[in-house]
């Protein structure tokens, strides 16, 4: 007879949970890391202390093992919480990408590191409440981490706080005219979609080679759906067609709701009311020649303060945008939801609608408007002594472009400036020149990064592309709103009021170590130990000002640098050297200001629209939410520049040009024209007959029998072989030899050959220059 087997007592054969330990016991450097993988994100050095009862003496045991795990990369600290390279925080935004064999939707993170290689998938439950709308495929989604195990390819598992953004339904793409008795079809831009026949009574006036959305109308039982176009964008030569495809591609929401839009249209003008009046005191607005709205203005005159001798007193005014944009409101919800606008070559998607942003809350020349200001006093050398807000309305006393202000301070005045330099540009300029002491003793980040602009013809297709010249008007600006935000800061956290701060962590021990390595190919060091100060990577870059290596060193010492971001808690901004900052300035086009504006509000009695209470517990939310955006935003402006020069390359190809590889990776080499700053590639199976590796430490491409060496940085001569419009790519092949492998090159090439950092980056090929079995003419040595 067989017995019954008995189950043994509930829990009789749990394990113990990881890192679990005796009282007195200090935890081991596993402990300490199996703790920190179980609490990603949540993991600061408090909770471990707390999880493994350190006290006393023994907490600087903790610091120490905790440094060295950094050290040695295996962990980050990232908002005063630790987790390991490649996690994921506890709050972040998906994109849903795909489901699983079950069914399930399968996410990625939408902002992710490449250097931690492919973004992990993430397997995203649902809630069945009816006052969500359910996620689906092309959705973006705030998802919060859960403790569920692995499933299937997902290696998180995460639930959906709020749906963000729902697919449209249109599908975007380029009309094709096939021959007589043939359907026209869709040539879509996503290159993951089929084509589509297109029905011909449906062309809604489109023409071969126009930008089209279109809808799936119908679908037969045979062949390929049918479809209807829904809207013309016009010729993709057209910067609108081009930024139509960002739009799409990146899920911008871009038309309002017409609830949004009533809402607008109500909104009238800002009467004084219980306002302070401030329309004597002559407040300038200093944009860009071309901004479409204003909102920011300033002014500065000397400190009349017998005890500040020398002193300057600055006035910041911004436009109120939370008189008209209440919490809860339509406004607010779509504001929340695009988190920020969007600046395309020649036309802006605003956050907000244009009767506010463009209307009534722009500063408009000679116009009242509503504004919160905030008065701050400077010391002799630039130290602030005090500050207050104020809500005001106030009457810009003139509207000026940067190079305007520049030149009439510079002694050539127009018809508008003549007036305003003694009592209005110089005192601000002297202001200024007193603020740059303390920045200078302060000692940001400065890297010399310049940005390209596209000129548009008046069709919309590119004139020519340019670097602007950044003039001291710019850099005034920029300085007395630094100012101002700090300011807000102190202001709320001194209040004790919820805020989100702009932070910027740190660069992680990863990211020095790779600019360690390179810098060493330059015979430059980085200290190995301590913690580093933007005034060791200022050094850096100092040394190799004016020389051929300034622009690689500029943006090596970037990719160094952690990402800025949005978020309640506080880790100090980093590349600007502060201890606290928030971004107040400019809420007509971030709604993290707005988000500032409305706690200024609430914390000094300003009005009834301030900050709503219970906010506390969203705004962990709301960072990743805006932060998200943010970097949605960035993706979209530099992928329709990257589309128009493209385009504008196209009757370019076969030219030759002079230019310098702007990224190396094991495929290939990026390259960056000179004239145009135009970025294309060019593939390491087309370069040369030898072997290449990839060096990481030298960001170099090695012959591995020649020493062929191409490095980042190195001015190269090229040639144009394709232009790819709807990709924003460009070909080229190398028609310069590389430089034959230095001292120091070698010696990297040497350590990488016997460790991790080199990697074979293509097959030998028979041909010299991308099927040329002749050498070019025009290479150089």
């Amino acid at each position: 007879m067989n017995a019954r087997r008995i189950a043994p007592p509930k829990g009789a054969n749990r394990k113990p949970k990881p890192g679990a330990k005796t009282p007195g016991e200090f935890p081991s450097r596993e402990d300490l890391l199996t703790f920190i993988a179980d609490n990603p994100g949540k993991a600061g050095k408090r909770e471990i202390a707390r999880h493994f009862g350190i006290v006393g003496a023994a907490r600087i045991q903790l610091k120490k093992m905790l440094k060295d795990l950094g050290e040695e990369g295996l962990v980050e600290r990232r908002q005063k919480r630790l987790i390991r390279p490649g996690d994921l925080p506890p709050v972040f935004v998906v994109s849903l990408v795909a489901r699983d064999p079950d069914g399930e939707l399968l996410g990625e993170p939408v902002e992710w590191d490449d250097e931690a290689g492919s973004p992990p998938k993430v397997l995203v439950l649902t809630g069945r409440s009816n006052k969500m709308p359910q996620p689906g495929i092309g959705d973006r989604a705030l998802v919060r981490l859960t403790e569920a195990e692995e499933h299937g390819e997902a290696q998180h598992t995460a639930r959906v706080i709020k749906v963000l953004e729902k697919a449209q339904g249109a599908i975007l793409g380029i009309l094709r005219m096939r021959g007589p008795g043939k359907p026209p079809y869709l040539e879509p831009i996503d290159i993951k979609q089929r084509e589509l026949d297109v029905d011909p009574r449906e062309l809604n006036e489109a023409e071969d080679g126009d930008l089209v959305s279109v809808q799936v109308n119908r679908s037969g039982s045979y062949g390929t759906p049918r479809a209807a176009i829904v809207q013309r964008f016009g010729s993709m030569k057209s910067e609108k067609a081009v930024s139509e495809i960002a739009l799409h591609s990146h899920g911008i929401p871009h038309v309002f709701p017409s609830a949004v839009e009533v809402e607008a249209e109500k909104a009238q003008p800002v009467t004084l009311g219980q306002r302070e009046d401030w329309r004597q005191i002559p407040l300038l607005t200093i944009d860009p020649p071309d901004a479409k709205d204003h909102d920011d203005a300033v002014f500065a005159e000397p400190d009349e303060d017998p005890d500040n001798e020398g002193g300057h007193v600055v006035y910041v005014a911004i436009a109120d945008v939370a008189y008209y944009v209440r919490p809860g409101s339509a406004l607010d919800r779509e504001a929340h939801l695009r988190g920020n606008s969007v600046y395309f070559p020649d036309r802006v998607i605003p956050m907000l609608p244009e009767r506010i942003s463009n209307d009534l809350c722009s500063l408009r020349e000679k116009e009242d408007r509503p504004a919160l200001a905030v008065r701050m006093v400077f010391d002799k050398h630039g130290a602030r002594r005090g500050h207050t807000f104020h809500r005001v309305l106030m009457r810009s006393a003139a509207k000026l472009s940067y190079l305007q202000a520049q030149k009439a301070i510079e002694g050539v005045t127009d018809e508008k400036t003549e007036t305003l330099v003694e009592g209005v540009l110089k005192p601000l300029w002297a202001a200024y020149a007193c603020l740059k002491k303390a920045r200078d003793a302060r000692e940001p980040l400065e890297l010399d990064l310049p940005e390209r602009k596209i000129k548009l013809k008046p069709d919309g297709t590119v004139d020519h592309v340019y670097v602007p010249e950044r003039l001291d008007a710019h850099k005034l600006i920029e300085e007395f709103m630094i100012q101002a935000n700090v300011s807000a800061a102190e202001t709320l956290e001194r209040k004790k009021t919820p805020l989100l701060y702009r932070v910027h962590d740190a660069s992680t021990p990863e990211k020095l170590q790779n600019l360690k390595d390179f810098l060493s190919t330059l015979n430059m060091k980085l200290p190995s130990a301590g913690g580093l100060r933007p005034s060791v990577f200022n050094g850096i870059l100092a040394k190799v000002k004016d020389t051929p290596q300034a622009q690689l060193v500029n943006e090596v010492v970037l990719r160094s640098q952690a990402q800025a971001e949005y978020t309640p808690q506080n880790i100090g901004h980093f590349g600007l050297n502060l201890r606290r900052y928030a971004h107040f300035t400019s809420p007509i086009r971030r709604y993290a200001d707005l988000i500032v504006h409305r706690g200024l509000i609430r914390a000094l009695g300003l009005g009834n629209d301030g900050l709503p209470e219970g906010i506390e517990d969203k705004l962990e939310a709301i960072g990743a939410e805006i932060s998200g955006a943010e970097r949605r935003a960035m993706l979209a402006e530099r992928d329709t520049i990257d589309r128009l020069i493209a385009l504008w390359m196209t009757d370019r190809v076969g030219a030759t040009f002079q230019g310098r590889i702007g990224g190396v990776v094991k495929s290939g080499l990026f390259i960056r024209l000179d004239d145009t700053g135009a970025d294309g590639f060019i593939p390491a199976s087309t370069i040369g007959i030898d072997y290449y590796r990839y060096d990481e430490g030298s960001h170099s491409l090695i012959g591995d029998k020649t020493g062929e060496t191409y490095q980042l940085g190195d001015n190269v001569e090229v040639r144009l072989v394709e232009a790819a419009p709807f990709a924003g790519a460009l070909r080229f092949e190398m028609l310069s030899r590389g430089r034959m492998g230095g001292k120091q090159v070698r010696a990297s090439r040497a350590k990488a050959k016997g460790g991790s950092k080199a990697s074979t980056s293509r097959k030998r090929i028979t041909s010299r220059r991308g099927g040329s079995s002749a050498p070019s003419k025009s290479r150089k040595k």
